[in-house]
């Protein structure tokens, strides 16, 4: 089996835009990444976070599953410390049951929003681990009160997490782990599935000119100063230098550095994140992405990469 492309959107609002934009840009994108071949698109959970319209993944979820037929659909993630268990798995029983064998149940501990946002949502204290064995039984359809469930209405479960330690913690549990490199991009984990930032574009140049408005907002976040997505115009106007998080480039940079992602971390899957101002250019960011699907190939057992057929 080849290299296999999901997506993880957060549903972006942009400088000029409004949520009602994005989250239909969102269904746009998603319908698009099911005709390009992609395997996943997942959803995140943030809160009181002016810049992101994705904070309900279940219900963005189904309406998701509803518009496609064959991709994936899940959260990436449902939060666990901000819900009890039994609803989660209510939650995601109810649509693996509409949607069977589509969906992802994507779960993390980050707070998700600034403290006061988060204050609101009475996060409990129980331990991680006690929470994420709770939701491990509660999906077990032999043996649950999530109602949902029975009869095997199972969501695939998977750990979310940016270090080696929530990567231990997967594989004592038993779940696949996806890392957020997009995060991390100077920590190197084994993963089931690789998150990474990425911009491509028909050329360099033109990938380097859609770059300048992530470069500016985060430089305006580590200044202190939270802004949303700027136009490309503006942020030209302030120009930022590379700081290595986002894989950016025309087709060849980009597999080149696709490639490099996979050699370092093994997984097989790489889930990509876009942050362009214009939706119709995030599209093509996308478009570029899958065309490139078959130069890529899973890293060798040593470390090497060993080229696949591309059939």
């Amino acid at each position: 089996m080849g290299i296999r492309l999901s997506v993880l959107d957060t549903s972006p609002i942009v400088q000029g835009s409004t949520p009602r934009e994005a989250l239909h840009n969102t269904a746009d994108l998603a319908e698009l990444a099911e005709e390009l071949g992609f395997h996943r698109y997942w959803v995140p959970e943030h809160h009181g976070m002016r810049g992101v319209a994705s904070s309900a993944p279940a219900v963005l979820v189904g309406h998701l599953a509803t518009l496609t037929s064959r991709l994936r659909i899940g959260s990436g993630g449902v939060l666990l410390p901000n819900h009890p268990p039994l609803v989660v798995a209510e939650q995601f029983g109810t649509l693996a049951a509409l949607h069977p064998d589509r969906i992802d149940l994507g779960v993390g501990r980050a707070p998700g929003g600034t403290p006061g946002v988060v204050s609101s949502l009475r996060r409990t204290s129980a331990p991680y681990r006690t929470q994420l064995e709770e939701l491990q039984a509660l999906l077990d359809p032999a043996d649950t009160v999530a109602v949902p469930v029975k009869g095997g209405n199972v969501p695939e479960l998977w750990l979310l997490g940016s270090s080696p330690s929530t990567a231990e913690l997967a594989a004592s549990l038993g779940m696949p782990f996806a890392f957020a490199r997009h995060l991390s991009p100077d920590q190197t984990c084994k993963a089931d599935l690789v998150s990474v930032s990425v911009i491509a574009a028909d050329s360099d140049e033109r990938a380097e000119w859609l770059a300048g408005p992530i470069r500016t907002k985060v430089r305006s976040r580590a200044e202190g100063n939270r802004i949303l997505l700027p136009s490309p115009e503006d942020a030209a106007a302030h120009p930022n230098p590379d700081d290595g998080r986002v894989l950016v480039g025309g087709p060849a940079a980009i597999t080149r550095r696709l490639q490099a992602v996979l050699d370092e971390t093994g997984t097989e899957e790489l889930m990509i994140t876009t942050p362009i101002y214009h939706h119709a250019d995030r599209r093509r960011s996308y478009e570029v992405v899958a065309a490139i699907a078959a130069d890529l190939r899973p890293a060798g057992p040593a470390g090497t990469a060993a080229r696949l057929p591309s059939s």
